[in-house]
């Protein structure tokens, strides 16, 4: 077993978290949509997740729907008083697997009660509202109505925290006027380097960032770089890809997802590998076309 411990920590919210987490995305269907192929396996999944020290479990009622956050419920229920949970609200599933915006008061306030009796929680401790401008990227646009529906039901103490995901800097900026902003989540890897000034901004203001598809999501990275660093470190591409994430900044928090043990410990794993200057240098260029 890795030992997470050296991956560092940082604060998400009122808690403080190691770096390295779990994404728990994978635990659905194919296509996030659906039961998993194998449910005992994503139950062990979780639990192995635990006992290897991760602290910070993402998800999303959304997910399956509902399927990831009722195995989080059936392996971790009762949690631990360490574990830190973090759901996303803002978009619903068609019945054709699509992602469909969700940002009305009354469609947040189920989102969060849905959350809450699927996970089995009173309150929970951190909400990230995802914006769906474009589905596929942050685009402007007004959050201020389904922003300030969160911080109604965060007075009514179901929410402790409140995060932004798939937003532009000014989306964050307006946001902190309505609520104080614990975490932003958004696509970022090492091929995917538009939120560059975004993390280090975020860094300054000791503001947690959580990238998401931190391996490319749907499209794996690949790069002949990145497979050429791995070789010499005696790691595979995507370990990497995580180590490099974990070096950028301080404040990122990583959340891998898996639905394999196997995969699990590979993810874990990162936190043994040391990228030196030369490395970091080669895999910076990998953004630019090099």
């Amino acid at each position: 077993m890795s030992n997470i411990e050296k991956s560092g920590t940082f604060k998400l919210g009122s808690r403080t978290v190691k770096r390295l987490g779990y994404g728990a995305m994978q635990l659905a269907g194919k296509g996030v949509f659906g039961p998993p192929r194998d449910r005992a396996e994503a139950i062990a999944v979780l639990r192995e997740a635990l006992e290897s020290g991760v602290d910070h479990i993402d998800t999303s009622d959304f997910y399956g729907p509902h399927v990831t956050n009722q195995i989080i419920k059936e392996a971790l229920h009762p949690y631990r008083d360490d574990l830190v949970i973090v759901t996303k609200v803002g978009a619903m599933r068609g019945a054709d697997a699509s992602w469909n915006p969700a940002f009305s008061k009354e469609q947040l306030t189920q989102a969060v009660h849905d959350n809450l009796r699927n996970l089995g929680l009173d309150v929970i401790e951190v909400v990230n509202l995802r914006a769906m401008f474009d589905v596929h990227g942050p685009a402007e646009g007004s959050l201020e109505e389904p922003l300030s529906a969160l911080a109604e039901l965060q007075h009514r103490g179901l929410i402790k925290h409140i995060g932004l995901s798939n937003v532009t800097a000014k989306q964050i900026e307006d946001g902190r006027k309505i609520t104080n902003i614990v975490c932003v989540q958004n696509q970022y890897n090492l091929a995917n380097r538009g939120d560059d000034a975004l993390v280090d901004q975020l860094a300054a203001k000791g503001t947690a960032y959580v990238p998401f598809f931190p391996l490319g999501g749907f499209s794996p990275l690949q790069s002949s770089t990145l497979s050429d660093v791995a070789t010499r470190l005696g790691a595979t591409p995507l370990q990497v890809a995580l180590a490099w994430l974990l070096k950028r900044a301080p404040n990122i928090l990583l959340i891998p997802g898996t639905s394999s043990r196997a995969h699990l410990r590979e993810n874990l794993a990162v936190s043994d590998i040391t990228l030196p200057a030369e490395a970091m240098a080669e895999l910076n260029g990998i953004a630019k076309g090099a």
